[in-house]
């Protein structure tokens, strides 16, 4: 096992691994911006260097500057968490010049699968099923028209080089086809720095379900079960669960061995993620392979009892895994919810500013993943992600009415959150019966609300908070500033306030 591993990331994943690294006796290197020096992923690591810089590009995705840390700071292995350099194979191969061992899967796995006309035809060739559509890049709208009559109305834009919904668009009719060509490889331009564009017949209403596996240096390779990941808005998720509610024991039999399939054809090492679109019938396709920890890992956990990032850790280090399929069992539900900084209100708008309180929720079962506190600046410069709330229950109704107890009791004042957003869903009846598809909330959500925040309810929220503070300020003097009972009344209404519900 390694000594020493440098986490290049931040936030809540930052602070996930060097918990892990601590359970494992492996000492962490953290690094940080500007605006990360007093942040919580710091103070998880054992040590901490700066990197400088504001916004990501000139901090986070330092290559030179991480591996010259993790070089001068000691460290063997380097843990690149999600986003930002996580899916790099260029990274990857420099962490590996420099004698570091990127916590990941080999570099020749990531370029397979980094393009995604190139993925495709390696898992045609190995047998998976994909959606039909392009498997080589479309470089004009000409061409772009002549494979959309021959695959089929309506159809979907997709950037070769793209991910989470950027460069995508969605055709149903000819005459739509030019503009949106033109518009989504602009688009996948200024995001990926590749303007090309493939194209898929849109499957109507699809689950999107993925499965989590695990292979070693040795030949071995498992499929710890599904996660439902259904429940999205502009193909970004905001809830996940496992098991999926759609998805019996044969059908989980054969989409983990197609996904084991699928990373054994490319060589894959480490921990992954084999996304699927499962139809109405039952069909599943390939989507992609996530080359990282997801950020919706915990249900995995909670489920199998398996730890992810001392699994990763593992691998990384030589070991095999020392377990296979058949010892790899599923217990009860677990559901997450991502909550992030953003007005669900509002078209889930970025919410910036200064956190003034926090309160997280506890008790049997419950599970936060952060590394948000009071006092915090919410800005733009990085993901919107402040935390994730995970539960478990023995069955699924049971672990959605512990998240909707979980959330009753998560408190977030001064930036607008995706908790209405959670405690809606968990109250509405096509959730709870399990009726999903990833355009949920595009049919459900958008009549909810008109975003509109009273200035009397944002005035009681602000007040309730400053006597929770002072009640609790004045405890930590000695000073009985109210009565139990009265400060936790304050404490609820600054909930129901902050939460908007009545």
């Amino acid at each position: 096992m390694f000594r020493k591993i440098l986490i290049a990331n931040r936030g809540e994943i930052a602070v996930r691994v060097a918990r892990g690294c601590r359970e494992l006796g492996v000492r962490s290197v953290a690094v940080f911006s500007d605006p990360d020096a007093a942040a919580p992923h710091v103070r998880a690591a054992d040590e901490a260097y700066r990197l400088g810089g504001e916004t990501a590009a000139a901090s986070y995705l330092r290559s030179d500057a991480l591996i010259e840390i993790a070089r001068s700071s000691g460290a063997e292995a380097v843990h690149p968490g999600y986003g930002f350099l996580a899916e790099n194979a260029d990274f990857a191969e420099q962490c590996a010049a420099a004698g570091l061992v990127f916590i990941g899967p080999p570099p020749t796995a990531m370029r397979a699968l980094g393009s995604k006309t190139a993925a495709r035809r390696t898992m045609q060739a190995a047998g998976v099923p994909v959606v039909p559509g392009t498997v080589e890049p479309v470089p004009t709208e000409e061409e772009a028209e002549t494979a959309a009559r021959e695959i089929g109305f309506p159809i979907a834009l997709k950037a070769v080089s793209g991910g989470g919904g950027k460069g995508m668009r969605v055709v149903h009719d000819p005459a739509e086809l030019p503009s949106a060509f033109r518009q989504a490889s602009r688009e996948a331009h200024a995001a990926f720095g590749d303007p090309a564009m493939y194209l898929e017949r849109l499957v109507v209403e699809p689950r999107h379900v993925e499965v989590q596996i695990l292979a070693d240096q040795h030949g071995n390779v498992v499929h710890l079960g599904e996660r439902e990941c259904s429940i999205q808005r502009r193909h970004q998720k905001l809830v996940e669960e496992s098991p999926s509610p759609a998805v019996g024991d044969d059908l989980r039999a054969r989409m983990g061995e197609v996904a084991c399939r699928a990373a054994s054809t490319v060589g894959y090492t480490n921990a992954g993620t084999c996304e699927f679109l499962l139809d109405r019938e039952g069909n599943f396709y390939f989507l992609e392979v996530n080359a990282r920890l997801q950020v919706e890992h915990p249900v995995t956990e909670l489920v199998t009892g398996l730890d992810l990032v001392h699994q990763q850790l593992h691998v990384a280090a030589g070991e095999s895994l020392g377990f296979g399929q058949a010892d790899v069992q599923q217990r009860g539900h677990a559901i997450e919810c991502r909550v992030s900084a953003e007005d669900p209100h509002n078209r889930f708008f970025p919410s910036t500013g200064s956190v003034r309180a926090v309160d997280e929720p506890g008790g049997p079962g419950v599970r936060v993943d952060g590394a948000l506190e009071s006092g915090q600046e919410i800005s733009l410069h990085y993901d919107p992600l402040l935390s994730k709330l995970i539960v478990w229950a023995e069955d699924r109704p049971r672990a959605i009415a512990r998240m909707r107890r979980a959330l009753g009791e998560y408190l977030v004042l001064g930036v607008h959150t995706t908790i209405p957003f959670h405690r809606w869903l968990m109250d509405h009846p096509a959730f709870q019966a399990g009726d999903l598809d990833t355009s949920f909330v595009e049919r459900h959500w958008a009549n909810v609300g008109d975003g509109a925040v009273e200035e009397e309810m944002a005035e009681e929220a602000a007040i309730a908070a400053v006597l929770v503070a002072h009640s609790r300020r004045g405890a930590q003097m000695g000073v009985v500033a109210a009565p139990t009972y009265a400060s936790s009344q304050w404490a609820q209404f600054a909930r129901r306030a902050a939460l908007r519900v009545p």
